[in-house]
């Protein structure tokens, strides 16, 4: 997600992420952070500004942004070049997608509208509106987890896209700015938390994280370049229980396992 801040380091961006608020329980205990270490190396289109990212049937999907570049894809692993690709709305910023039945629900930046599309074929199903800012989403049992850059997700339908409630994430009870892309990955939600190397895996039941993976050096190793070309992306296959990642504009998605367990 852009905006016009100047880069921050983790010790930096400490005090805005986790503000202290009247109200917020403080008997939650700070979760651990954890390392990682990588499995395997694939190819990524550096020219893709990457807001979401999932796997399945055997490719991963992956949708960017910017204005007019825009565009939502099916690719295999081993090889960037689309297999199926549609592009936004050249005067809309894309964002997250989602799968859902035969379809791929994708989000727009601030412009509230957002897309169905057939996930085999990318054509576009229909649209809806929505209220706020549209940035990333996961799913399930039913249920959309959708991001918008703040401390909360929002629980939607995926029939309707109506928002059903919401989720506030906390660490050591304090609220957790900038959430933006999602995945469920063995009962908890992985979170990219904005303008950070590290990864939130948060509770769905209570919002609380239960650890921060912290992914210092894969940027580099991806050859990211630019205040933008930040950690953003995360995949999950659950037959061969892998994780992927990836960021803006790098050169490489990686295949990761969590020191600290998955």
């Amino acid at each position: 997600m852009i905006r016009l801040l100047p880069p921050l380091s983790w010790s930096g961006l400490a005090a805005f992420l986790f503000c202290a608020c009247p109200g917020v329980p403080a008997a939650q205990a700070q979760a651990p952070v954890c390392g990682y270490h990588v499995v395997k190396t694939y190819p990524h289109d550096p020219t893709a500004f990457t807001e979401g990212l999932f796997y399945a049937d055997g490719a991963l999907f992956e949708s960017t942004g910017k204005l007019g570049d825009s565009r939502i894809f099916k690719r295999d692993l081993a090889d960037t070049a689309p297999l199926v690709e549609t592009r936004i709305d050249p005067t809309l910023f894309g964002e997250g997608i989602v799968l859902w039945k035969n379809q791929i629900i994708s989000l727009t930046w601030r412009d509230g509208l957002g897309y169905r599309w057939d996930a085999k074929t990318l054509k576009q199903l229909g649209y809806f509106h929505y209220a706020g800012e549209g940035w990333a989403m996961t799913i399930h049992d039913g249920t959309i987890y959708q991001s918008d850059g703040s401390s909360s997700l929002r629980l939607r339908d995926p029939e309707t896209m109506a928002q059903t409630g919401t989720l506030a994430v906390t660490d050591d009870g304090k609220p957790v700015r900038r959430l933006n892309e999602l995945e469920w990955i063995g009962g908890e939600i992985w979170a990219n938390v904005w303008l950070t190397d590290r990864i939130a895996r948060i509770d769905p039941a209570t919002g609380h994280v239960t650890a921060w993976i912290d992914f210092t050096g894969l940027g580099d190793e991806a050859g990211a370049s630019g205040y933008d070309a930040v950690l953003n992306g995360i995949a999950y296959d659950p037959a061969g229980k892998r994780i992927f990642v990836t960021g803006k504009n790098w050169t490489k998605l990686f295949e990761v396992v969590p020191d600290c367990g998955k």
